[in-house]
């Protein structure tokens, strides 16, 4: 890993493109030490090609200064910007790195596999064989179909939904991300009241609000899409209370509405039969993306007997979502965390490094939530600076050498060993201490 100099402290100017998304204008930071020459290079011919230089929540300029844009490479645990920099990766690509980058098995499988096709005239059987894994494997399931990211399966669920039903009305929790199409992405901009007229939102873990939103919906209730836990942006995550869980098994149950279980996020890496299954809560419907292909381009959605009519009588498909190689990686993916429990290593991992964090944080003095499933940490400043103590602290982890994000939670894989964590817990409590000089 590259040596980091200990540079003196300046205040610099945050890109003002943060202020959309309520990031602060301004913070105390280290001057960044990082080489960013050949990442500001490629920033230059972005700007003039990418709106914005670079669009979604990949764009870096939301993010505290120091932070790269571009990457170069990755292995393991470990990710490399395009200017050399090393870094222990607590982000996982957002997710779908859940047995490492590069991991040679999976490599393997989705190369024998392209040597011998990947797009043609149709699927190949490895289709067959990983809708046969997710029966096997995953609790609720007894058909799969495979797409391309998780909207595509999310949105694939509410019109399965519809169809079984032939209701409109789709209850989602305040704030819980299903996906950037328009019935569900979280920024308003060039969505229309028609694309949101049949949702109905109600509060998380809130009876009461549920109760509500049902009763709005009247006979019209298609289905209630739900999240494992909740687990927005800006925000502690909130495991589910198992009571409410119920409630909404329950309730579908007695309406006649599908329950959909959004998995896209959490799916395999807090449990691989599904994320409720340990609650002994079965959702009708599961969609998943993430976690199942190490990588690869995949999504999933899977199903209950009784809805696999529905699911074949809507129009579902892609240029793209046939390709074989995703499918073979899966295969393998899913094979290998069954194999080795992956949860449980990612579990170990991450409470390993919750642990660490809240003892560091209150060592020097500051106050945090570390909150979510083991495998998906986040931390939270909890005072009136939330914000800027987290730009300030996740700015200076950075420069240690290792990415972690200031307002999405984390993930932790299975190639993250001990011994990387105690690095990442090294490089943090020394920004802590940082911060508690700066504050």
């Amino acid at each position: 890993m590259h040596a980091r100099r200990e540079d003196t402290t300046v205040s610099i100017e945050i890109n003002p493109a943060a202020t959309e998304i309520g990031t602060p204008s301004t913070a105390l930071l280290r001057a960044p030490d990082l080489s960013r020459e050949v990442d500001n290079a490629w920033r230059i011919r972005a700007d003039k090609v990418l709106p914005r230089g670079m669009y979604g929540h990949i764009q870096a300029a939301q993010y505290p200064a120091g932070y790269p844009q571009f990457f170069g490479r990755s292995s393991g645990a470990r990710i490399w910007d395009v200017d050399d920099n090393e870094y222990i990766d607590l982000m996982c690509s957002w997710g779908p790195m859940i047995l490492g980058y590069g991991h040679p098995g999976v490599t393997a499988a989705y190369d024998r596999e392209v040597a011998d096709r990947d797009m043609s005239g149709g699927p190949s059987p490895r289709a067959v064989e990983l809708a046969e894994l997710f029966v096997d494997v995953v609790g609720l399931a007894d058909w799969a179909v495979f797409a391309k990211n998780g909207g595509d399966v999310t949105t694939l669920a509410t019109t399965v939904a519809r169809a079984a039903t032939g209701r409109k009305k789709v209850l989602k929790a305040v704030k819980a991300y299903h996906g950037c199409l328009p019935w569900c992405t979280p920024v308003l901009n060039g969505v229309t009241p028609e694309d949101r007229a049949n949702l109905i939102e109600f509060i998380y873990n809130d009876i009461d609000s549920l109760t509500n939103a049902v009763q709005q919906a009247g006979d019209d209730l298609a289905a209630i899409v739900m999240t494992p836990h909740r687990h927005e942006t800006y925000s502690d995550q909130v495991l589910v209370q198992p009571e409410f869980a119920r409630s909404i098994r329950e309730i579908c149950d007695r309406k006649g509405a599908v329950m959909i279980l959004d998995d896209v996020r959490s799916g395999f890496r807090v449990s691989v039969a599904g994320s409720w299954e340990p609650l002994g809560v079965s959702p009708d419907l599961a969609a998943y993306s993430k976690c199942i292909a190490n990588g690869y381009p995949l999504a999933a959605l899977t199903g209950v007997e009784a809805l696999k009519d529905a699911m074949g009588s809507v129009y579902a498909t892609g240029s793209f979502w046939y390709g074989s190689g995703a499918l073979a990686a899966g295969i393998e993916c899913i094979k290998t965390l069954v194999e080795i429990d992956g949860p449980a290593i990612m579990a170990d991992r991450g409470n390993q490094l919750m642990n660490g964090l809240r003892q560091q944080a209150a060592s020097h003095g500051i106050s945090v939530a570390v909150t979510g499933p083991p495998a998906m940490p986040y931390l939270r400043f909890e005072d009136g600076k939330e914000m800027e103590y987290a730009f300030i602290w996740c700015a200076d982890v950075m420069r240690r050498g290792v990415n972690l994000h200031p307002w999405h939670n984390w993930f932790l894989s299975t190639a993250h060993t001990e011994r990387d964590i105690a690095q990442v817990l090294d490089a943090t409590d020394r920004s802590f201490q940082y911060l508690a000089s700066c504050i």
